[in-house]
């Protein structure tokens, strides 16, 4: 992953040439490694699925809900990512789910994003769900709504999702699924691991729910950053050497402030690989009436029951902004670019081939 990551846009991978029909720019734009958790890759996959989400939202109230490990829990996550990452997940799609089944009588639907990363880098895994306003009644008759400031018991969410993750990691240890090491090890004897389960009932698992500031859309924005990269930005960054590097950040407990953290740049990359998920990991999943599985049917029926015709998102709302870094493969999904200098239209006009082959081909078409 970091080999992908450091051959990124460089002449090792190759890409094109590109001229400006109005001002003459020449510029090579060199193609990309598609790691997804590469800061500067996917740009257009990433705009693809915010188109996708925007245009299923419906004309409901949203909530934002965000459930969180305590640190206990996360260390042993961290040792054990492709089990208790996915669930950290089911749990917290279960606890809603579960209570809005019990509570409003109906079926609700989730969009849940991981996230295992807090400002600077340091491993906090948390999940943020985006959830629609009510749910489908479940003799499936009927929308049930939800009043548009509350959408299920904070507290019994809570208790919920600890009890199911809880339980969900103990079943996993008698197993024989979790492993640990360093300062964890002890807890392989089942003792000692039962006595930290203990312990974690009685820890606070913060679980945070409001109707999304600024309304789902903004939601929507804010997670589709991070649905096809990881932990930070290259935007991020402010100063890089052979001493340190140096990132903003928000310090919210200051009120959200911006700051700049200054790291050893072996403490930097040491924090990203922090959160680097397992092959074949699925950081975003869909629950409820929004499974993949059935979904387009599922919505069908809710706006039926909604009275309300489907709507699309204006064709311009979900396309990736323009910038002046050019981009060489198919993650620009685009044939021209825009001149940085001018705005005109960048026209590809030859090939490069990696660097090893030394090859260079024109296209004079």
């Amino acid at each position: 992953m970091i080999g992908a990551i450091t051959v990124c846009r460089t002449a090792a991978l190759g890409g094109h040439v590109e001229r400006c029909d109005d001002c003459g720019l020449t510029r090579i734009a060199y193609n990309s490694c598609g790691n997804r958790h590469c800061p500067k890759c996917q740009r257009a996959a990433r705009a693809e699925w915010l188109a996708a989400r925007q245009a299923e939202r419906l004309p409901v109230p949203y909530f934002h809900v965000v459930f969180t490990l305590p640190p206990a829990a996360a260390a042993i996550a961290f040792q054990n990512k492709q089990i208790a990452y996915g669930l950290l997940m089911r749990a917290a799609a279960q606890a809603l789910t579960d209570l809005a089944a019990k509570r409003l009588g109906a079926k609700i639907g989730l969009i849940a994003v991981l996230h295992t990363w807090g400002q600077t880098l340091t491993h906090h895994p948390h999940v943020h769900c985006l959830v629609p306003g009510g749910g489908v009644a479940l003799d499936g008759q009927r929308w049930i709504a939800r009043k548009p400031n509350f959408l299920l018991s904070v507290h019994a969410l809570t208790k919920a999702f600890r009890r199911l993750f809880l339980n969900g990691l103990h079943a996993a240890f008698r197993r024989g699924e979790l492993a640990f090491f360093g300062d964890l090890a002890p807890l392989a004897e089942a003792a000692a691991f039962a006595e930290r389960v203990r312990a974690l009932r009685q820890s606070p698992f913060v679980v945070y729910a409001k109707p999304p500031f600024g309304g789902p859309e903004r939601v929507l924005a804010y997670l589709a950053r991070y649905t096809h990269r990881t932990a930070i930005a290259n935007s991020r960054l402010v100063a890089v050497d052979e001493d340190e590097v140096a990132f903003s950040y928000k310090d919210y407990r200051r009120s959200g402030r911006s700051r700049v953290m200054r790291l050893a740049p072996h403490e930097f990359i040491r924090r990203f690989l922090l959160h680097v998920l397992p092959d074949s990991f699925h950081r975003i999943r869909h629950y409820g009436f929004l499974a993949k599985g059935d979904r387009g049917e599922n919505l069908a029926c809710v706006r039926e029951l909604l009275k309300v015709q489907r709507t699309h998102e204006p064709a311009d709302q979900a396309q990736p902004s323009t910038t002046s870094e050019p981009e060489a493969d198919a993650d620009a999904r685009e044939a021209f670019a825009v001149c940085p200098d001018c705005g005109g239209l960048m026209r590809r006009i030859g090939l490069v081939a990696p660097h090893n082959s030394g090859a260079f081909r024109c296209d004079t078409s």
